[in-house]
C-alpha cells in the first residue's frame, strides 16, 4: 500500500473509534438534539462524515458511489446501535478500497461535482481533514447537550 493512503486510512479509523467512543452509551435525545437552527446533530455528523469519505475513497479509486446527500442531513436515529454499523462499514470500505489504491490514482485528476477536479491526493487529504472537523463538531455538540441537559435540569427542580 501507498505509505500516504496507510497513513490517511489509519487517520480515517482513528476518527472512526473516536466517533464510537464519544457515541457510546447516548440516548435517542442526546443524538438527534440540535444546538440551534441550521446545525447538526451527532447522528448526522456521524452519518455525514462516512457518507462524504465513502464518496471520496470512490472517487480517489475511479469506483461510482451512489451517495444521497441530502438525506444524510434529514437522520434520526433511535440509539448508538443504529451509528456504530455505519463505522463499522466504513473501516471495512477502507480495509477494501485503501489497499487498492494506486500512485497513479492519487495523481489522477477527478471530478467531483459540484467541485473542481482535484487529484486523488488532494481528494483523500482534504476529506481526513474534513472529518477530523465533524469529530471536533461532534464532541462540541455533546458538549453542549451536556450544558443544556444540566441547565434544563435545574430549571425543572426550581
Amino acid at each position: 500500500m501507498e505509505p500516504i493512503v496507510a497513513a490517511v486510512a489509519d487517520g480515517y479509523r482513528s476518527v472512526h473509534d473516536q466517533m464510537r467512543n464519544e457515541i457510546r452509551g447516548l440516548g435517542t435525545e442526546e443524538l438527534n438534539w440540535t444546538p440551534a437552527p441550521e446545525t447538526n446533530s451527532i447522528a448526522t455528523l456521524v452519518v455525514h462524515t462516512v457518507g462524504s469519505e465513502g464518496e471520496i475513497w470512490r472517487t480517489v479509486r475511479g469506483v461510482p458511489s451512489d451517495r444521497d446527500r441530502p438525506s444524510e442531513f434529514r437522520t434520526r436515529i433511535a440509539s448508538a446501535d443504529d451509528l456504530l454499523p455505519l463505522l463499522d462499514a466504513a473501516d471495512a470500505l477502507l480495509d477494501e478500497l485503501a489497499p487498492a489504491v494506486t500512485a497513479a490514482d492519487l495523481a489522477t485528476v477527478r471530478p467531483r461535482p459540484p467541485r473542481e477536479p482535484q487529484t486523488g491526493l488532494t481528494w483523500l487529504v482534504t476529506n481526513y481533514g474534513h472529518a477530523r472537523e465533524h469529530l471536533a463538531h461532534l464532541q462540541l455538540t455533546k458538549q453542549l447537550y451536556a450544558n443544556h441537559a444540566s441547565r434544563s435540569a435545574g430549571a425543572v427542580s426550581s
